[in-house]
């Protein structure tokens, strides 16, 4: 199931789902260690007039977005039968790790009614589904879920008082559904403690007059001791539950403030999703420089894996957004993050953790009985670009030549050496889909970026011999690109796959990017013109909702019918970039505007998918996908420069 919001402070993480319900909760690391398994959920209920109303039966209509330019999520809930709303704003406050929930739980019939809200709690604590415990503390009125070193704190608040039940129980074992079931009748039977697969349930009962409200909040405090998460209790107490909500939304809103941009042409909804699209990414930014694709633990592929992990290339796809932006902390966290994980030969592998240790991978070292280097070199040589792009606004010169030779000149030298002496270009190595053992136009187009911005640092840092080699290195390389993989009949680039080097002549959107993006060829040139009227043909082929896919007949998320592929948010926004490079009149950059908006028709709750429906427009697959916003306020802002700069020559 997609996330509808996500919440993080660089430590903690919390995933929404489309009801505003709790799935995901990370901890001490921004995707790793989810607190909450694939099966849990951390219910919310109302129970009136008899009756108990989850909030995802179905019966309630529910909005949920992003409190304007803050990461605070706002929901409103209502459910006509049952003549209840409910409004919560929740944070993950910026400063400490509380998770913290207001509710105004509404009455709208006419006459009093005593109301009840249930808030159950599901963990999984360590990705683990044994030996957790649950307890009622009295002495802090609280129930505490533990196990080892990582303990949560859960209580609340309504006219100043603690809840007035609760109960722990099994959860999902020995034929119990789990504690939230004991709640269906009005009543919590009080059990005070549990270990093993656990929930707990707290709630709140009140008389309410017709067409009033009441205001309770609700949190979950995480540390690594009872004392640690006491602490916090205190914290909350001493500032207050409100202060600590209006703080955040503060600090949310002056950070989104520093971005200088106008949105010159477009809607209000671009404008929020754009800010919407910096929080997402923000969200998936761990304190110690990873940055996650997606959060999103209900998106399960193969092999049952998620999305939970630093892509380095998609990571720095998001950092580069940073830096155009102005955060260069956050990006600049990144490239520490990734100097540490670099190989002592020089390259980095598949995807890592937050807590920098080697992610999953399904790519070979060995593979027909043959060694072969289990890599994307585009993951490596991308980073010397995006380290550029940090450089050339950040100024942190200091910074650059304290990791010039534990990095960029190390990556450098190694896509130096890892190439084919007879015709140049990279040897081979798994595309950026990670699906093919190829030697395609974009990682090739990505090494040849990647050495001029290592010769740009050697030149900054005055050393000329490694920018003599790194230059010449690079216009080798662009020249084998040329003429090696561009086809002059066909108007395109292609692959080259296999031991054989056998032409793979379906037609790739990264195969026609990365030449433009990384400066192989420039985006005004006539082949590319010429390349691009042809991809659009085909890679928007069938596709009645607008958008382009990855590449030709690609299978995967597979939707039957006549499309060549699913549209993906990536692609579609890199063919939006190419356009924005190649304007020549402001009249052209209000056509460019509408394919912005068509992007931004397609986000639900400010959340943009990885692929869409080609006939519906359903997100498919992750949700949000951090890389899909990266692009997003990438495209905004090249597009807002390219409109300046028309401005200002009108001058």
């Amino acid at each position: 199931m997609a996330r509808s919001m996500v919440l993080g402070n660089g430590n903690i993480m919390v995933c929404l789902d489309k009801f505003g319900q709790v799935r995901d909760f990370y901890f001490p690391y921004v995707g790793q260690e989810n607190h909450i398994g694939p099966n849990q959920v951390h219910k919310i209920g109302v129970f009136v007039d008899g009756i108990m109303s989850w909030i995802d039966n179905g019966e309630w209509n529910i909005d949920l977005k992003y409190k304007r330019n803050s990461m605070v999520s706002k929901m409103e809930a209502l459910n006509e039968r049952a003549k209840i709303s409910i409004e919560t704003s929740d944070i993950v406050y910026n400063e400490k790790n509380i998770f913290l929930r207001k509710v105004i739980l509404t009455n709208k019939d006419q006459k009093t009614r005593n109301i009840k809200i249930f808030l159950n709690q599901q963990f999984k604590i360590g990705d683990t589904n044994h030996a957790d415990t649950a307890y009622f503390s009295s002495t802090i009125e609280s129930i505490i879920h533990y196990k080892g070193r990582r303990v949560f704190l859960t209580g609340g608040l309504l006219d100043n008082k603690p809840f007035d039940d609760y109960s722990i129980g099994f959860c999902g074992i020995e034929g119990k559904e789990g504690t939230w079931k004991d709640a269906e009748d009005g009543n919590l039977s009080k059990n005070s403690i549990e270990h093993g697969v656990v929930d707990s349930v707290i709630s709140w009962g009140k008389d309410i007059p017709g067409n009033n409200s009441v205001t309770l909040y609700y949190w979950v405090a995480v540390g690594e001791t009872y004392k640690e998460v006491c602490g916090l209790l205190e914290y909350i107490f001493g500032k207050t539950p409100e202060h600590l909500i209006e703080s955040t939304t503060n600090f949310w809103q002056a950070w989104l403030n520093q971005v200088p941009i106008s949105f010159e042409g477009l809607s209000e909804k671009a404008k929020n999703l754009f800010y919407d699209s910096l929080l997402v990414m923000r969200a998936h930014t761990d304190d110690r420089g990873g940055i996650l694709a997606s959060a999103d633990s209900g998106n399960v592929q193969y092999g049952g894996d998620t999305y939970g992990y630093i892509w380095p290339r998609d990571a720095c796809f998001t950092a580069w957004s940073f830096d155009m932006a102005g955060f260069y902390d956050d990006s600049k966290k990144f490239y520490i993050f990734i100097s540490d994980v670099l190989t002592e030969e020089g390259y980095v592998l598949h995807k890592y953790q937050p807590d920098h240790s080697l992610g999953s991978s399904w790519h070979p070292w060995v593979k027909d009985g043959k060694r072969q280097l289990a890599i994307q070199e585009d993951e490596t040589a991308i980073l010397l670009v995006g380290l550029w792009e940090h450089y050339i606004r950040a100024r942190d010169l200091e910074f650059i030549e304290s990791i010039y030779n534990i990095f960029i000149k190390k990556a450098a030298d190694f896509i130096i050496r890892y190439r084919d002496m007879h015709t140049g270009l990279p040897l081979l190595s798994y595309d950026l889909w990670e699906e093919k053992y190829t030697v395609s136009p974009f990682t090739a187009s990505v090494v040849y970026g990647g050495l001029m911005a290592a010769g740009n640092f050697a030149k900054t840092l005055g050393k000329e011999d490694d920018c003599a080699k790194f230059y010449s290195e690079a216009e080798i390389l662009r020249k084998s690109i040329m003429i090696y993989l561009w086809d002059e009949e066909g108007k395109y680039f292609f692959k080259l796959v296999g031991d054989k080097l056998e032409k793979d002549v379906n037609l790739d959107a990264s195969s026609f990017y990365g030449p433009f993006r990384f400066g192989v060829v420039s985006a005004d040139d006539p082949r590319m013109k010429e390349g691009f009227k042809i991809l659009q043909s085909r890679l928007g082929r069938g596709i009645s909702i607008g958008g382009f896919a990855r590449y030709e007949s690609d299978t995967y998320c597979h939707v039957p019918g006549d499309s060549t592929g699913n549209p993906w948010v990536i692609t579609s926004l890199w063919f939006i970039q190419y356009k924005i490079a190649t304007a020549v009149s402001i009249i052209e950059l209000k056509k460019i505007a509408s394919d912005i908006e068509w992007v931004v028709k397609f986000a639900k709750s400010g959340m943009l998918s990885e692929q869409l429906n080609p006939y519906t427009g359903e997100f498919l697959s992750a949700m949000p996908l951090v890389w899909s916003h990266a692009e997003f306020v990438h495209t905004v802002i090249e597009y807002n420069k390219k409109i300046k700069s028309f401005n200002n020559s009108k001058i």
